[in-house]
C-alpha cells in the first residue's frame, strides 16, 4: 500500500465521514509532561472511526455484492458503523451480536436499519452464526478488523491528524482486533517524518502484546476487561503489518483504564468509551518516554451505556 493509495482511500471515504476535531488540554499536557493531540473519533459519525473503514468496505464492493446485502459480527462500534454506511448507501446489514452487547450499541443499529441477530458471547459464535447467514442470504462478509479495505479506512483518521501536526513523536492507539493499529501504522509510514505507532491494550484482553512476543497470532485467555470493544483478537491481514512496524504495545490494568477515562471526560468535558480510554491509559503509564515530545492520541469512541458507568 503506497500513500497516493491511501490518499485517494481519504478522498473517497470524505463525504460519507465527519472530519473529527483535535483537542489539547493544558493541564493534561502539564500532568504527561508532553503535548497531546487528541484526535476525537468520539465526534465521528456513529461515535466511532469504525466508520471510516466501514463506508471503505462497502464502497469497494460490487453493484451485485451490494444488492445481496452485507454481514458482520461486532461487540458493538462496527455494527453500528456498518449499519449506518449500509443505510447511507442503500446496502441491506445483517448484524451479529453478541446477547451482552451494551444496549446503548444495539438500540444505535436498529436505529440505524442494522438486522441484528444476538449470539452466544463468545468468537466462535459470532464467526458460525456470521457464517450461517452469509450462506443463506448470499450476503457479503465484512470483518470488524480483519479486512483490508477496512484497515485502509481506519488509517484515515492518522491521516488527518499528521495533515494537522506533521511533527508528532509518537501516536498512540488502543488495540483490540488490530485494525485502527495497523491502519495507524500505515499511515504514519506514508505521512510522517519517522513518527512511531505505540498500542495501549488491556491487560484483560492482552492477545496483541502476547502475539507480538510469540511472533503468532494469540487468542485471549480471558476477556474480562470493561474496554468491551477490544475484547476480539488480531488477523491475519493485520497482524504481519504490526508484527513489522509498531513501537510497543503496553498493558494497561483495568483501574488504569478507568482512570484515563475519568480524566478524559473531568478535564476535557468530552464522552469517551473505555475502549478508547486505553490510548490515553498507555501515555499515562509511558510518561518517560514521552517526556518533552508532541504525542498524538486517537480517541477511538464515545458510545457508553451512561446507567452502567465504571465510575461516579
Amino acid at each position: 500500500m503506497d500513500k497516493p493509495t491511501l490518499q485517494k482511500i481519504h478522498n473517497l471515504i470524505k463525504p460519507y465521514i465527519h472530519r473529527s476535531p483535535v483537542l489539547t488540554s493544558q493541564l493534561l499536557n502539564t500532568l504527561c509532561e508532553a503535548d497531546i493531540f487528541f484526535k476525537c473519533e468520539n465526534f465521528q459519525k456513529m461515535g466511532a472511526f469504525k466508520m471510516r473503514g466501514a463506508v471503505n468496505a462497502i464502497l469497494n464492493l460490487t453493484d451485485e455484492q451490494k444488492s445481496r446485502g452485507v454481514v458482520t459480527h461486532s461487540s458493538g462500534n462496527f455494527a453500528q458503523a456498518l449499519s449506518l454506511a449500509c443505510k447511507d448507501l442503500d446496502v441491506k446489514a445483517y448484524i451479529v451480536m453478541p446477547e451482552n452487547s451494551p444496549q446503548v450499541k444495539k438500540d444505535a443499529v436498529k436505529a440505524y436499519s442494522g438486522i441484528i441477530i444476538e449470539c452466544d458471547s463468545n468468537i466462535n459464535a459470532r464467526e458460525t452464526e456470521a457464517a450461517r447467514i452469509q450462506k443463506e442470504k448470499g450476503a457479503a462478509f465484512i470483518h470488524p478488523s480483519n479486512n483490508d479495505d477496512v484497515i485502509h479506512g481506519q488509517g484515515t483518521a492518522a491521516i488527518e491528524l499528521l495533515e494537522d501536526y506533521n511533527d508528532l513523536g509518537y501516536i498512540f492507539t488502543s488495540v483490540g482486533g488490530g485494525g485502527l493499529l495497523a491502519g495507524t501504522i500505515l499511515a504514519a509510514n506514508h505521512f510522517s517524518n519517522g513518527c512511531k505507532v505505540i498500542a495501549g491494550e488491556p491487560k484483560e484482553a492482552d492477545d496483541a502484546y502476547r502475539s507480538l512476543i510469540s511472533g503468532n497470532i494469540e487468542k485471549n485467555k480471558t476477556s474480562n476487561t470493561i474496554a468491551d470493544g477490544l475484547r476480539s483478537h488480531l488477523g491475519d491481514r493485520n497482524f504481519p503489518i504490526i508484527k513489522e512496524h509498531v513501537e510497543d504495545i503496553i498493558r494497561v490494568e483495568e483501574d488504569d483504564i478507568i482512570k484515563a477515562m475519568k480524566l478524559i471526560w473531568e478535564r476535557m468535558k468530552i464522552i469517551i468509551e473505555p475502549s478508547a480510554a486505553v490510548a490515553f491509559a498507555a501515555v499515562l503509564k509511558d510518561k518517560k518516554r514521552i517526556k518533552n515530545k508532541k504525542i498524538g492520541v486517537i480517541l477511538s469512541g464515545g458510545n457508553v451505556d451512561l446507567s452502567n458507568l465504571p465510575f461516579k
